[in-house]
Parts: C-alpha cells; structure tokens; sequence
C-alpha cells in the first residue's frame, strides 16, 4: 500500500492520565487507507503545503482501526518531538499526516494460539487489529498486557470492542505484581506459538532474546520496533 500524505484536523484530545495523551484525527483529504498494526508519521510545520520535502517528523502506531473514519493515536510525553506535540496542538489544529507504514501483521505468521505481548502504549497497534474484523480469524489468541499502574490502563472500552470471542487476557500491574513475566508466558505457550511484542524499545530487546535463548525460532517472533 502506497503512502500518502492527509492534511487531517485534531477533533478530539484526550489526556486520562499526566504525560499521556489520546487524540483524534479527521482527514481533510478523503479517507485514510491503512491495515491493522500500521503507523504513521505526524509532521507539526505549520508552513508545510503537501507538496515539498516532508518536514521533520514522527512515527505514531495507529490505534484505530482502517474501517473507522477517524484516526486515533496514544502518545506518552518523552522527549522533544512529544513535547511539541503536547505544546502546539489543541482541538482544531491541522496537521499533516503521512500513511501507512510497517507490516507488522500482514507478515507471514500463524493465526492459531497466537501470542501478543504489549506494555504501555504499546498496546496501541495491536488495538487496530483487536477492534477490526479480521482478528476473527485468529483461534485461541492470547494477550498479555503490562501497566505501571491500574490507572494505566486506559483501553478498557476498546478491549471491550474485541472482535474475536475467544482471546485469553492476562494483565500485569507493576505496582501490584512487578513487570511481565516473559519466562512464565513462554511456559504457558510453548516454543513453536507465534510471539508479537510491541513496548519500549528495551522490553522488546530484551524479550526476543528470552524467546531466542527458549528457542523460539526468529521468524516467529514479531516486533512493533520502528523507534
């Protein structure tokens, strides 16, 4: 799928918690074409006028779904891009946005006891295939989800909106019970499932080296690691 650049409007910010922000786009320019687990760049230049070099920028996994109009996307505030993006913008903003990227799940991979692992904001890729109709297709898929805290968890409704009536859900709060337990997953789902891992840059480093030294196999092991 071709990229494209969208001059789109912020409808809608939402900040649930301090430092984190969810917010909401509406295309300007006919509809947004992506597939689950795809990300986006963001570009802040106000002079920027769709046509020239594409300005300074950001990737951002898209936590919609391609079947809903708007675009949504989560944000922790780190560093000088997020920053900005928490400065400048506010409810009737435009920006540009350029999509889609990534193959996370359009890779070749099993559908059966299949395994996702997210911490954080990383949670938000695998939400665009959660809430879309094609995670029907996935049998007895299993989730684990790792928070700082219970008020972390922001994705309530839309984990809610799963479309596939037999996931298994497990929960992790730091605060409670520590980190994920990468060790126990693997005990529970054995050496030949599928592994996607989307997080901070460390977890997923040091995860897929848990899941390699297990002896799962590097081709069955799907990272969201564009930063």
């Amino acid at each position: 799928m071709l990229q494209k650049k969208y001059r789109s409007e912020l409808i809608k910010i939402i900040n649930p918690i301090t430092g984190i922000y969810t917010l909401e786009f509406k295309s300007l320019s006919g509809k947004y074409k992506y597939h689950p687990g795809q990300f986006l760049h963001l570009a802040l230049d106000e002079d920027y006028d769709g046509i020239g070099q594409w300005p300074d920028s950001r990737c951002f996994s898209m936590q919609s779904n391609p079947d809903e109009e708007n675009i949504r996307i989560t944000y922790a505030v780190k560093g000088e891009f997020t920053r900005q993006v928490e400065k400048q913008l506010s409810v009737g903003s435009e920006v540009w946005l350029k999509l889609p990227y990534g193959d996370l799940f359009t890779q070749p991979h099993n559908k059966t006891n299949t395994v996702f692992i997210a911490g954080g904001t990383g949670i938000t890729p695998f939400l665009s295939l959660f809430t879309h109709n094609s995670f029907g297709e996935y049998l007895n898929p299993h989730i684990y989800l790792g928070f700082r805290t219970f008020a972390h968890n922001i994705y309530k409704e839309e984990l809610g909106r799963s479309c596939n009536s037999s996931p298994s859900v497990q929960l992790f709060f730091e605060e409670e019970s520590g980190i994920i337990d990468i060790n126990k997953i693997i005990d529970e789902n054995g050496s030949q499932a599928n592994y996607f891992i989307s997080g901070p840059p460390g977890m997923i480093k040091s995860f897929k080296q848990t899941l390699l030294n297990k002896e799962v196999s590097a081709s069955n092991i799907l990272t969201d690691d564009w930063e």
